[in-house]
Formats: structure tokens, C-alpha cells, sequence
């Protein structure tokens, strides 16, 4: 009934169904961009601008207007390379979803287990809890995030060589899921102490219920709601993040599709050609907005008191 009621709650917010479809829309992409560019013909990486193509000027910019936007290229071509402006948005929200995704599903795995035996245990526990989060959170992550590209470049790679596409997406979720999972057990642990003291842990207690069979069985179905709600809302965060960081240079380099790095290239472009830095900016706008606004349906929906 309570799912129910939850759903319910959901589809008559219509900000939040709008929300939802842009969201899915955006997976959609990300899921076929294979797909998708096989079906129009290009590719992220190539450089259809150069080897005689003619779509390029000798300075490196689109010959037809709007950022070469065509029949041919529907959204434009990459100044500088040629390379397909659609093809690369496509590759990018594949880019930022699947890192965010992972980040999130390991922050929602070590959230909820710390959280939950931090606020079921309490004690000593839940006080080497509170330091190692004063720790986290007052560590500058952005900064630990910009200092350590250059360290596992130096560290793991040879002189030369380029860093693997794999090694920089795992730095970027092991980074994020060490420093995301805080808010998330925080939020826990005190819901968890709330619950342990409600009439049904009791009743399990004195039917002399196990230690696992009230944390799996009684506290854990009760605890979905928050982590919904912080997942829907910590994702567009890492996105963002994550964009901020190929913008500064230190995320996901060349040759793999990303919306910063885009952006990056496009606002150094700008007066010339607009228009690339249009297309990724308001790609990442719409992403990051529709999300936030699907995580304030989600947790209006899930909150009973909420005033419309």
C-alpha cells in the first residue's frame, strides 16, 4: 500500500513525470549510442574535417556556418579535429552516466551497510563513525580529485605513455564513492537509531530474533525511502563534478567522448563558434536539472507531510 501511495503521490506530479522522461531519455542515449551512431553513420573519434574533406579552414574552424551544422553533421563538427558534435554528445552522456552509476551504486552499497550497523550497534562504534566523517568531510575532495590524476599518471604510467580510459574511470569512482558515501551513512545511522527502538524491533527482540534477522529482515526494508531519495540526488552531483574535472583537464582525457572537456574546448572557441559549446552546455543543463528535479518528486512522493 505504502508503494502504492507512493506512485500515486509521483504521477500527479507532473514537474516530476517531465523530469522522469527527460532523465530516462538521457539513459536511453547512453544505453544505444552504439546503436545510435551506427544508424547515422559517425563515429566519435573519427575527423571528418581533415584529409581533404574541405570542412574545415586553415585555422581549424567549421567552413559552413553554425558550427558546420548539415544534412551531413546534424549538430555540427568539433573545431580543430572535425570530429562529429552528436556523435560525441551521445558518447559523453555514456561517459558521465556510467561513472556516476557505478560511484553511485558503490556509495548506496557501503552507505547503507555502515549506516545501518553504525546505527544499530551505537557505542564505540558509532564514535570512530563520527570522527572518520568529521575526516571525510572536511577533507577538500575536489582537490584530492585534481592532485591525484597527475600522481597515478606519474605513479602507474610509463614515461610517454598515455593513461588508460579504464585506469581514469576507476580513479574517478574509487574517489567518489570513498568521500560520497558519508552523507548517506550519516543519514542512515539516524534513521536506524530511530527505528531500533520502534515497537516492531521490539517484538523481534523479544521473540528472541537474531542480530541479522533485525538488521535484514526489520531495519533494512524501512531504510529504501532515503537512499532513494540521496542516489537521485547524488548522481547529477558526480555528473557535475565529473564534467568540472575533464573541463579542468584532470578527468577522462582524449580520445574517450566527455561533456567538460567539450565545454572546455568549446569556450576556447567561443567567439568563433559558438555553437559547439551550445550543444554540450545545454546537454549537461538539461541532464543535471532534470535530475535534481526527479530527486525532489522522488522524496516528495516518499514524504507523507510534504505540502503541495
Amino acid at each position: 500500500m505504502a508503494a502504492t501511495s507512493m506512485v500515486d503521490a509521483f504521477r500527479r506530479d507532473r514537474v516530476g513525470i517531465a523530469s522522469f522522461c527527460v532523465v530516462g531519455f538521457f539513459v536511453v542515449l547512453a544505453l544505444a549510442a552504439p546503436l545510435i551512431t551506427a544508424l547515422y553513420g559517425k563515429n566519435p573519434t573519427e575527423h571528418y574535417g581533415q584529409n581533404g574533406a574541405g570542412l574545415l579552414s586553415p585555422e581549424g574552424l567549421p567552413l559552413l556556418p553554425n558550427g558546420g551544422i548539415s544534412a551531413e553533421h546534424w549538430f555540427g563538427i568539433e573545431p580543430g579535429l572535425g570530429r562529429d558534435v552528436l556523435a560525441q554528445l551521445v558518447y559523453g552522456v555514456r561517459t558521465s552516466l556510467l561513472i556516476a552509476g557505478t560511484s553511485a551504486a558503490v556509495v548506496a552499497v557501503i552507505g547503507v551497510v555502515v549506516g545501518v550497523a553504525v546505527g544499530y550497534l551505537s557505542g564505540f562504534v558509532d564514535r570512530a563513525f563520527t570522527f572518520v566523517c568529521n575526516v571525510l568531510l572536511a577533507f577538500p575532495a575536489l582537490l584530492f580529485l585534481i592532485t591525484l590524476g597527475p600522481v597515478v599518471q606519474t605513479r602507474f604510467v610509463g614515461p610517454g605513455e598515455s593513461e588508460p580510459a579504464w585506469m581514469q574511470f576507476l580513479v574517478l569512482v574509487l574517489v567518489f564513492s570513498v568521500f560520497g558515501w558519508v552523507p548517506l551513512a550519516m543519514v542512515l545511522r539516524t534513521v536506524v537509531r530511530s527505528l531500533r527502538e520502534r515497537e516492531f524491533v521490539e517484538a523481534a527482540r523479544a521473540l528472541g530474533a537474531s542480530r541479522r534477522h533485525i538488521v535484514f529482515r526489520e531495519l533494512l526494508p524501512n531504510v529504501w525511502a532515503p537512499v532513494l531519495v540521496h542516489l537521485t540526488l547524488a548522481v547529477p552531483a558526480m555528473v557535475t563534478t565529473e564534467a568540472a574535472l575533464s573541463f579542468l583537464g584532470v578527468g577522462v582525457n582524449e580520445p574517450v567522448p566527455d561533456w567538460g572537456r567539450m565545454i572546455s574546448r568549446g569556450a576556447d572557441v567561443f567567439y568563433d563558434d559558438p555553437t559547439y559549446l551550445v550543444f554540450p552546455g545545454v546537454s549537461l543543463l538539461l541532464f543535471v536539472l532534470a535530475f535534481n528535479l526527479l530527486g525532489d518528486a522522488v522524496r516528495d512522493a516518499l514524504d507523507p507531510h510534504t505540502v503541495r
